[in-house]
This record gives structure tokens, sequence and C-alpha cells, in this order.
């Protein structure tokens, strides 16, 4: 039986019986529910009426969640490229429509997350999709599946223009995808949580936990700004389909001077 955490909604590997305790959850960065560990299952959700809605975001590029939301509610991100396409921070469920239209859009490269918050029900998605896991590394300790996955160190090219970059911060092996094909050549950023758009669309945010209020040191957020600054981008996508639709190089760079001048105390006068 593949069991999902109804928290976090990742997937176990095939056991009899649910673990006592999901550890992606009992992290420091997310959270345990006070009336204790709960798991479900993918029959069981689709009893209750869960499905996955299909919504295009923008030419060659699908978002994809589940209705009702499982687990943290992410949206996933699915690129097309001539190639094929890459499916990026997978929900935790999945039914045969979905799957219907994603194969209706061309083959499948593989299926990717930014960490392992997202990671969902990928392996499922991974099967029914004749495609690999593509993890980083730096986060193999928090594979609770390992059918079907891949590791690479630090960059992974999906296809001509669709590549992996592994950027740490709120997970070591915390990854964006770099789609240079997107927003009409400008190229778009999928930047999960390591980088996250705020409701305003024109500023972002940098976290170890979001749940619990965690912030990173300014010498960090520095570094993930420094590192992306040299891909090709203009708009940027967090995992929950908020965007900054256009300069988003310029708003990550501003947005990390703000953050690393407020932790290192230079507005301890305002306080």
């Amino acid at each position: 039986m593949i069991w999902i955490c109804a928290t976090c909604a990742v997937e176990t590997a095939d056991i009899p019986e649910p673990p006592p305790a999901c550890a992606i959850c009992e992290d420091e960065r997310q959270w345990v529910p006070a009336e204790g560990q709960q798991w479900t299952t993918l029959e069981t959700l689709r009893e209750g009426g869960t499905r996955v809605v299909v919504t295009e975001v923008e030419p060659d590029l699908w978002g994809l969640t589940a209705e009702p939301a499982v687990g943290i509610g992410q949206q996933s991100m699915m690129v097309r490229t001539p190639q094929g396409t890459l499916l990026f921070d997978c929900v935790g469920y999945i039914d045969d429509e979905a799957v219907d239209v994603v194969r209706g859009l061309g083959p499948t490269l593989a299926v990717a997350a930014s960490h392992p918050h997202m990671y969902g029900v990928q392996t499922e998605w991974a099967k029914a999709l004749g495609a690999p896991v593509i993890l980083a590394e730096r986060d193999r300790e928090w594979v609770r599946r390992p059918d079907l996955v891949e590791f690479y160190d630090d960059v992974h090219e999906v296809a001509p223009g669709l590549t992996l970059h592994r950027v740490g911060g709120h997970f070591a092996g915390q990854t964006v995808v770099e789609w240079s094909g997107g927003n009409e050549g400008r190229g778009v950023l999928l930047a999960g949580d390591a980088i996250f758009t705020n409701p305003d669309g024109r500023t972002v945010s940098f976290m170890r936990s979001y749940p619990n209020r965690l912030p990173l040191s300014g010498n960090v957020v520095q570094r993930i700004a420094g590192q992306v600054e040299g891909l090709h981008f203009d708009r940027l996508y967090n995992n929950f389909g908020a965007v900054v639709p256009r300069d988003a190089k310029q708003v990550i760079r501003t947005s990390a001077d703000r953050h690393a001048a407020w932790v290192r105390g230079d507005y301890d006068h305002l306080t």
C-alpha cells in the first residue's frame, strides 16, 4: 500500500501499514497537527471526490492542482518544449483524466521537485507517464519512495533550454527550473519556494521554514540571488501559482538586499 501523509501529501514506499510518523513533517521546517500524524491513500481521496484540475498558465506552461487541496496544496507546473514535457512539484494526488491531458501534450521527459515538501505522489505520476524522477543528490535522505529516482548534483539539463539548478537555502537540495524559451523568449524561472513570490507580485521572500517563520541568513539569501542572476528569465512563478510577471531578476536582487539588511540589523532603529 502506498500511504500519503495527510499534512504534506508525500507518498511512502509500498508497505502494509502506515509508518508511525512522517519524517518530513517532524522536521523543523514543517509541522505535525496537534491531533497527531494522519495518513490517507489515493483510493480514499478518490472516494472523497478529489480530482486534478489542469489550467493553462501561459503558452506551453500549465498548472495542476488537486481539488479539494491535498496536503500543502501546491500547484504543479508542467512545461512543454519541442522535445517533451517536465512535470515539476507534483501534487499529492493523480487521476486518469489529468494523466491523459499530460500525455496529450507530448512525451514526459522527467518528473522533478524543488524540495521534499513538494514530492507529493511523484512516483505515481512518473510511473503513469513513463518518466524518471529527477531529484537533487543533497536531498537524498528525504526520499521515501526511491522507485524511478535519479539524482543529480548541481545542474541537470532536461532538454535544451530547460534546466534544473540546485540553489539550496530552504533545503540543501532546493531546486529551481530555468526555462529560457518561456515568456516569449524572455525566460521563466520556476522557483518553488526557494524564492517565494509575495502577494504584491513585486517582492519575494526567502525562508528556511514558511509555516514556522524561520529565516535564512543574509549570506545565504545573497548567495541564492547571486546564483540565479546568471540564468535567463524575466518572469518568476512560485509553487502556488503566484507570479512576478516582469523584471524578476531585479525584484530578486532588491528583495535579497532588503532581507540581508534587516537580518544584519541595519533597521533595528525602526523596531
